[in-house]
């Protein structure tokens, strides 16, 4: 795992990209430095567990189900033998949907049988590790963005369907509804290839005023 940086050939490149990009450089690279010297997400099979159990939830009834299934398992992450045996009334009892039962299982299956080896996602280029994600159940391609960004730290991601990102866009460069992905990725052209550290820019913008 390769983790993100600011470096300064980066932070020049997106400062010179647009004068958008050029102000929340300004204004927000104090705090995206401190975001990125937080502790990198563990292995990759956790993250995608509790990338499922996550879905569509908030961050507190996340965090809420995804401690009662842990409690299922002595409060580890369950290997994939364990969710393949594992009762999917149990699943159920923890707070998990039907369908997110299946997609947990769908993943072990893929990681236990070696169709999905997690050891050698980093050593691929951003597509086909986003192609071999989205082959599970459950799995899209924003969770696809999302694991390429926190936990393999790839530098030129842009995670088009990320609600966060299309409205700090919209926001920040004063369009009247929020972008599509063809528009965004017009838009982000200057920022290659530090699309990704573009996007922490953007997040920071929604939930932080300048110092």
């Amino acid at each position: 795992m390769t983790p993100l940086k600011a470096s300064s050939k980066a932070v020049a490149t997106l400062r010179e990209a647009d004068p958008v990009m050029a102000r929340l450089v300004d204004e927000h690279t104090a705090v995206v430095r401190g975001d990125l010297e937080r502790e990198p997400p563990g292995d990759a099979y956790g993250t995608l567990v509790r990338a499922i159990v996550g879905q569509q939830l908030s961050s507190k009834a996340a965090a809420t189900i995804y401690g009662r299934v842990l409690e299922l398992f002595d409060g580890h992450t369950p290997t994939p033998k364990q969710l393949l045996k594992v009762a999917p009334d149990k699943l159920r009892a923890a707070g998990l949907s039907r369908a997110k039962g299946d997609y947990l299982r769908d993943l072990a299956q893929h990681v236990e049988d070696g169709s999905l080896e997690l050891e050698l996602l980093q050593e691929l280029p951003d597509e086909e590790v986003a192609a071999q994600l989205t082959a599970i159940k459950g799995l899209g391609q924003w969770t696809a963005d999302m694991f390429l960004i926190f936990h393999l730290g790839r530098p030129d991601v842009l995670p088009v369907g990320d609600q966060g990102i299309r409205r700090a866009i919209q926001v920040e460069y004063g369009l009247r509804k929020l972008p599509d992905a063809k528009r965004m990725r017009k838009l982000a052209k200057p920022w290659q290839p530090y699309r990704t550290l573009a996007c922490l820019y953007l997040w920071s913008s929604l939930d932080n005023t300048p110092a």
